[in-house]
């Protein structure tokens, strides 16, 4: 048995939160270089042993590793696309030890687009085959949608080259510039392009310009919720369940949605009575949730309520905000707080026209 076996035949300590992790991680940080530095055996000897212990402490959040020099390996750390991990991986990054033998990097880092290629699944990913074009929206001024051409594209292998292209605009934008600063994007063939190409080594650019454009128009934006107007809706779901929303009806028409671009969905699911809705105990119990998260994320600091759900189990709460950081967070320790009394979930998505919340101003 080799020797970083018999380290990990004892049972080892649950990892529960990030101090846990890096006290493992900085116990087994010697032996785990020599692997990676060796690396002919970094996946069984490190990805193998880190990846549970990642999984353990947050579901969704993935690695890379290699080394930087001779004596410096990096770990990178990265919620492949999932906006609402994204926080929690820059307070694990910032929570590391400093270690001689390592960097630690949350999100992956934009590298030198003219030294670096992708190949997956026979396909090449690099700047020589990849284009884009942007599609405007009249009614959407702001919208970033974007439609990558890629020279090899077949439909038969449609979702691994379209994951190659996501993979590809990660290393060459950087992973928190591609979350952010795109809002819409599509991959096509060229023979399905409907505009005129522009060299992928220019979407920087053109970025950079629409964000600047972006920051001027709303930079200052503020919003006071306290004077809207919340209407009810009702409306009885196909298999017979009662819905009911409470919908701030007022900001639904602001025509500056987009300077809040991220929407946060809480959803919560609690034991119903027959009709789908809460007892009493349990709706003034929902109700002191949602003034919590109020009372956390105000309005003035770019965090607005729009309104509530509740149908068939579940009730969804609603907020428009200029930024996802600190609703995951607050959201996290709500997910703990409240683990007892019902199941606590959240999602966090772009939608900067607020357009999945069309169906409230018929």
């Amino acid at each position: 048995m080799s020797i970083l076996k018999n380290i990990f035949a004892k049972k080892e300590k649950s990892i529960n939160t990030i101090e846990d992790f890096w006290t493992w991680f900085q116990d087994n940080e010697q032996t785990f270089f020599k692997v990676v530095q060796g690396r002919d055996t970094i996946e069984e000897d490190f990805f193998d042993h880190l990846a549970p212990k990642l999984q353990e402490l947050k579901e969704g959040v993935y690695f890379l590793a290699g080394m930087m020099k001779d004596t410096v390996a990096e770990l990178i750390f990265t919620p492949d696309g999932i906006v609402k991990n994204v926080a929690f991986i820059e307070d694990l990054v910032a929570a590391a030890p400093q270690l001689t033998n390592w960097k630690f990097t949350a999100l992956k880092p934009a590298v030198d687009i003219n030294r670096f290629n992708i190949r997956m699944n026979n396909y090449e990913f690099s700047k020589d085959k990849i284009n884009f074009y942007a599609i405007e929206h009249p009614q959407y001024p702001d919208e970033v949608d974007l439609v990558i051409v890629y020279d090899d594209f077949t439909l038969a292998d449609k979702a691994v080259i379209t994951n190659g292209v996501y993979i590809f605009l990660d290393n060459f934008l950087g992973e928190l510039n591609a979350i952010t600063s795109i809002d819409g994007l599509k991959v096509v063939g060229p023979d399905e392009a409907e505009g005129s190409l522009i060299p992928i080594l220019k979407l920087k650019d053109y970025l950079v310009w629409r964000e600047k454009e972006f920051i001027e128009k709303y930079e200052g934006t503020r919003y006071n919720t306290e004077n809207d107007a919340y209407v009810g809706l009702e409306a009885t779901l196909e298999n017979g369940m009662p819905l009911i929303a409470m919908i701030n009806r007022t900001i639904l028409d602001w025509d500056a949605k987009a300077s809040h671009p991220w929407i946060v969905r809480v959803e919560i699911a609690y034991k119903a009575s027959q009709n789908g809705f809460p007892d009493e105990t349990t709706y003034q119990l929902l109700n002191q949730v949602e003034d919590e998260l109020i009372a956390v994320l105000p309005d003035m600091e770019g965090y607005l309520n729009l309104g509530r759900e509740t149908v068939d189990g579940n009730r969804d709460i609603f907020f428009a905000c200029k930024d996802f950081r600190l609703p995951a967070r607050v959201l996290e320790q709500m997910k703990k707080k409240y683990k007892s009394d019902f199941t606590l979930g959240y999602a966090i998505y772009k939608d900067k026209y607020w357009q999945s919340f069309e169906r409230y101003k018929g």
